[in-house]
């Protein structure tokens, strides 16, 4: 099961966070459905390619979940008027991820029947599980902080373009890789160093320090979240192979 969960856990990171532009999403925030059909079939297709789909009772399987996908998406789009938008993000992507875990645990062996669980090495769904944990960690996250910080308005500081949004993903990045290696106690230096670099620069201004402040505090808290979902998914797959460096 920790097999298929990981794969099927990747091909909908990649179809949500990574294969959907931009466009696309505003659009379907939007209302406008006539996106939906398209990033469904993304969605099939990228879960088919990642699963090896090669059996019709697979094939089955994959199209259910696209389904059960796009009710999710039509079901946001339908209630995201009565919620936060952070709170529709988070809601979204808790159905997405409770619909993975219910088929992996209905079709446990998806993976192993597939086209590349004979072909590839054992470690490949803890590697799969490291990728989508990091593109969670930091492509995700940067999209939930971008919709947990909008009601506060275009508060920032003067700074190169796109600045803080590239700062975020480093400094999520960075703690991610620190849970995997097992060196958390590095998140305090890198706490540390931003609070020396950002935080006098807004010290006088009350409002921009919250702001500062809420924002860095929510990155690191669902930076850490992601690993240790990521941390939790690996001890239940064959090991990646990563030797142990610690002294």
């Amino acid at each position: 099961m920790a097999e298929t969960l990981a794969l099927l856990l990747l091909a909908h990171v990649l179809a949500d966070f990574v294969l959907q532009p931009g466009r696309m999403a505003q659009a379907k925030a939007g209302g406008h459905v006539g996106w939906m059909p398209a990033h469904i079939g993304i969605v099939g297709g990228v879960t088919a390619l990642v699963m090896g789909v090669q059996t019709p009772q697979a094939a089955a399987v994959v199209a259910g979940l696209s389904l059960a996908h796009l009710a999710i998406d039509v079901a946001k789009v339908a209630t995201g008027a009565r919620l936060s938008a952070i709170t529709a993000f988070l809601a979204d992507q808790a159905a997405h991820l409770a619909t993975l875990v219910l088929v992996a645990s209905l079709a446990p062996h998806l993976w192993a029947q597939g086209l590349w669980a004979t072909h590839t090495p054992l470690w490949l769904p803890a590697a799969a599980t490291v990728i989508a944990g990091a593109v969670l960690a930091t492509r995700a996250g940067g999209f939930a902080l971008g919709l947990l910080m909008r009601p506060f308005g275009d508060i920032g500081l003067d700074g190169l373009p796109g600045g803080g949004r590239i700062i975020g993903m480093l400094e999520r990045g960075i703690i991610f890789l620190l849970i995997l290696g097992g060196e958390p106690g590095g998140i305090g230096f890198l706490i540390a160093a931003k609070s020396v670099l950002r935080f006098g620069s807004v010290k006088e201004e009350s409002r921009l320090s919250e702001y500062v402040i809420i924002g860095t505090l929510a990155s690191f808290g669902w930076a850490m979240l992601m690993a240790i979902g990521t941390v939790m998914l690996l001890s239940a797959l064959p090991p990646l192979g990563i030797p142990d460096l610690s002294p």
